[in-house]
């Protein structure tokens, strides 16, 4: 395990929901990819549930919890509460920012 000090600790808006269609879903986030890009977002991994494909988790690496709560806003007044833009979405996504404590390597 290893220990990041402060100056490397990154940030992550963690998110989930449930979907409809992940293929419907997929082409709505990449569709944001220009915003993701100007928002700071250093990295992204998408995963879903093995046993679950109408449920996806999404981790958004951000370099300072700034960054992840204006996103966070984002998202929730510029793209979920509009319909048009997350087509695929089922409910209210929850979120959490996370610091990172401790990485393997």
């Amino acid at each position: 395990m290893v220990m990041p000090d402060q100056s490397e600790v990154m940030t992550t808006l963690h998110i989930e929901h449930a979907i409809t269609d992940f293929t419907v879903w997929q082409a709505a986030f990449q569709s944001f990819a220009p915003a993701r890009e100007q928002a700071g977002v250093r990295a992204y991994t998408v995963r879903q549930p093995v046993d679950d494909p109408h449920y996806v988790v999404i981790d958004l690496e951000f370099d300072a919890p700034s960054g992840a709560d204006a996103f966070n806003n984002f998202l929730h007044t510029k793209v979920w509460s509009v319909p048009s833009s997350s087509p695929a979405l089922i409910g209210a996504p929850t979120t959490r920012i996370l610091a990172t404590r401790a990485t393997s390597e």
